[in-house]
């Protein structure tokens, strides 16, 4: 565990003495994909729970009527 926390220090340390656009850059293309990942996951999670608690009614699908061949002489 020890040199996880090393490694994390060495980690966090480089990361404070990058100039501060790499920071904000190095940040974005983490934090992003994380950040939008955990949305969708959570967007997902909600539709479900919500579903279960409050199902749609079922639609009436009307019947679709006779069609006709317009484009060929019969």
């Amino acid at each position: 565990m020890e040199a996880i926390a090393q490694w994390w220090d060495g980690v966090e340390l480089w990361l404070a003495q990058l100039p501060f656009p790499f920071q904000f850059a190095l940040l974005m293309a983490v934090l992003l994909p994380l950040c939008l990942g955990a949305a969708r996951l959570i967007d997902r999670l909600v539709d479900n729970v919500s579903s279960r608690f409050n199902p749609a009614p079922p639609l009436d699908v009307p019947a679709e009527p006779d069609k006709v061949d317009a484009g060929v002489p019969s």
